[in-house]
């Protein structure tokens, strides 16, 4: 843990020496100072020196919107993370592909969250959430990260990769791993372990594929790669399967998990929209978008300039890292009114940066909302209050916006 630190402030420092991809302004949640007065001084900045090299940060809402609904000039190869691949595992992924690659890769899985799919998993989601909820003890404190963020997200992912259900508590360690190296997003694990887990995980997924080869039913993710023509033969591009994998476990995990966290505690820090919530349960799918703007589940993505160009008055050059601030859009009092408050009633809650914009857009997005609308509708016939007892612990990481604890207690209605 980082906190001993102390943190430099903000407005006093020197404009050129502000470093937004520090993961300790993450870690000790204290981002939101950096970012306002870049929006305010400089919406398109340039860090010369970090951990990751120099980037330019977008931070506006707007600019971010232009970034990332242009993938001709702000390209998403070779990665969409603030920091290089290292070539230990040089793998690929549609997210880090331009179209028309990108465009036949994702086509090939988006079908397991087409509306009828999702008709479909409702009722398979209400059981386990109701499992997971009735499960928890009453009065008594408990950590809400294990218990319920975790156990959730990682029966869905295991639903959808139909993958051995008593093993799916790999699928949450690989997706912990995917991105958390040191040089890649600021976060701690060692390069042996990274390698190591991977390795694993490509291997498991490989004996999975040829196991489930020639089978005409299913709706999982490795049955639709297989179907599709274009992604047919993907097992035998290793480094390719290996990306898509990772790209597809942290996305089913990464963003419902950490949302399911940051809705418990959002409410704990704002008691009266906790107690409008408590008044009207029909607020639950506002509130939904609500959480997720609030949270802001992946802090950035990352695109390289694709060639020299004038963005803002900058002259980005070719090559340069662009970081597209997500956490930063989601606070833009230009865009969003009383941006940094948490109003689940909130008109047009739905107009964050969370999910991105343009062919890169999330896919589960729709799923993601599905589950926590599910989530607080059966908490709310069960709880009066989910209270936050202890202090928060959060991710070392510039990406993942995330938690590994937070305590609470339930109290019954």
């Amino acid at each position: 843990m980082n906190q001993a630190i102390q943190l430099p402030d903000p407005w006093s420092m020197p404009l050129e020496q502000i470093d937004v991809s520090d993961t300790r302004l993450y870690e000790q949640d204290a981002w939101r100072p950096y970012f306002a007065r870049l929006r305010e001084e400089a919406p398109v900045h340039y860090r010369s020196e970090s951990p990751f090299g120099p980037f330019w940060s977008v931070s506006r809402f707007e600019d971010i919107v232009a970034v990332d609904s242009n993938p001709q000039d702000f390209s998403s190869e070779p990665t969409i993370i603030i920091g290089d691949l290292g070539d230990d595992i040089p793998f690929e992924m549609f997210i880090a592909m331009d179209p028309p690659k990108h465009d036949v890769q994702r086509r090939a899985v988006q079908p397991v969250v087409a509306p009828q799919n999702l008709a479909q998993l409702e009722g398979l989601i209400r059981s386990r959430v109701t499992d997971i909820l009735d499960n928890l003890p009453l009065d008594e404190e408990f950590d809400w990260v294990e218990r319920v963020s975790i156990n959730l997200t990682t029966q869905m992912l295991a639903t959808l990769f139909d993958f051995p259900f008593e093993e799916r508590s790999k699928l949450t360690y690989w997706s912990d791993i995917a991105a958390a190296a040191p040089e890649m997003t600021g976060g701690d694990v060692s390069r042996e372990e990274r390698v190591a887990g991977l390795t694993e995980c490509l291997e498991t997924f490989t004996r999975i594929w040829h196991e489930r080869k020639g089978r005409e039913e299913g709706f999982d993710l490795i049955s639709l790669l297989q179907r599709d023509p274009h992604t047919a033969d993907m097992v035998d591009r290793p480094m390719e399967f290996l990306g898509n994998l990772a790209l597809l476990i942290v996305g089913g995990n990464d963003t419902t998990r950490n949302s399911i966290t940051g809705g418990v505690l959002a409410l704990n820090q704002n008691p009266a929209e906790y107690h409008k919530l408590r008044a009207d349960h029909s607020l639950i799918p506002n509130m939904v978008s609500e959480i997720i703007r609030w949270q802001t589940p992946l802090a950035h993505m990352r695109r390289t300039a694709a060639r020299d160009l004038e963005f803002h008055g900058q002259q980005i050059k070719k090559g340069d890292k662009v970081v597209m601030w997500y956490i930063s859009g989601n606070r833009d009092e230009t865009v969003i009114d009383r941006a940094d408050e948490f109003i689940i009633d909130r008109p047009n809650a739905r107009k964050h940066v969370s999910f991105g914009f343009g062919v890169h857009r999330c896919m589960g997005n729709r799923l993601a909302e599905m589950q926590l609308r599910i989530l607080w509708e059966e908490i709310m016939q069960r709880f009066s209050f989910v209270e936050v007892v202890g202090a928060t612990e959060r991710v070392e990481s510039n990406f993942v916006r995330g938690y590994t604890k937070l305590p609470v207690k339930l109290h019954a209605l």
